[in-house]
């Protein structure tokens, strides 16, 4: 977004979320729409659909951006955890008594700077939605402490089961939001004016935050396939096209990406791990990757 045109949006509120099951009801939503082609007969909206619309219309602007945010915290602390955790040794990563910076010859370099890499993308991911709510630095994100199952960093195998359930919920999050930007602008122009808060934003700036979401939803892409491919899955691009893995809003309704992240906010889930320790101390095993928004 141009300097002439910033975007401040006042701290967001306290999420109060429910607790729901992970990740329920995974896989695509259809995309098929009941159909008549006779003569004069529009195509039909199907009951899902609807039901779809209603969740989104229900999602702000802010309440968007809050849910990236906690994702790309969530994200980053996964990321780090698995940098430093028992993991990191399998043969896969650093192999036996390697680290994150120092990879053994029995190990695979490659595979552990798709880690690193990643660990850099999502903390610059939440940085920019920090800054698009208004949000200082980091321990006044709403969400400070995330859940994992236990076990989670010990071994490969759950680890990257995690990673892809994980990276799959944030491509559904982010599909669902370049949506919901997109139907917020189509109605500003059609009718010269959204209800509420979202009255602040232009249909330019409504634009821009769909090109947002799509550019980090490429690179959510790139993490969910490497991590298939560290587990040496083949294909590891082993789809046509991506999946809202059952995910149908962004932060309203029990099918939205708040309900699928809850799990990881609630501590019956397993261990606790800090974002903030995450965040002090992520120089020390991240990536340098190059990059920035797309322009306005």
């Amino acid at each position: 977004m141009s300097a002439s045109e910033p975007t401040t949006i006042v701290s967001p509120r306290e999420v109060q979320v429910g607790r729901r099951k992970f990740l329920r009801n995974a896989g695509a939503l259809g995309l098929g729409v009941a159909a008549s082609l006779s003569a004069g007969t529009a195509l039909a909206e199907s009951a899902q659909e609807r039901a779809q619309e209603i969740e989104q219309s229900k999602d702000t602007v802010k309440e968007i951006f809050t849910a990236a945010l906690i994702a790309e915290d969530l994200a980053s602390t996964f990321y780090f955890n698995g940098l430093v955790g028992s993991v990191i040794q399998d043969d896969a990563l650093a192999g036996p008594g390697g680290t994150a910076t120092n990879v053994t010859p029995a190990g695979d370099f490659g595979n552990v700077q798709y880690i690193r890499a990643a660990l850099a993308e999502e903390i610059s991911h939440a940085s920019l939605f920090r800054s698009l709510l208004g949000i200082s630095d980091a321990s006044k994100d709403p969400v400070q402490t995330f859940y994992f199952p236990s076990g989670s960093f010990d071994t490969l195998g759950p680890f990257l089961a995690l990673l892809d359930a994980l990276e799959n919920a944030f491509i559904g999050a982010y599909m669902n939001a370049i949506q919901e930007f997109a139907t917020m602008s189509s109605r500003l122009r059609i009718l010269g004016f959204l209800e509420g808060n979202e009255q602040k934003y232009t249909a330019e700036q409504l634009d821009y935050f769909a090109k947002v979401a799509a550019s980090i939803m490429g690179v959510e892409c790139e993490h969910r396939v490497l991590g298939r491919d560290i587990g040496e899955m083949t294909p590891a691009n082993n789809r046509l096209y991506e999946s809202t893995d059952g995910i149908n809003a962004v932060f309203n309704g029990p099918n939205s990406a708040v309900a699928a992240l809850t799990p990881f906010l609630t501590p019956s889930t397993g261990p606790a791990y800090s974002l903030g320790f995450a965040l002090a101390n992520q120089s020390a095993v991240a990536a340098t990757v190059a990059g920035a928004p797309p322009a306005f």
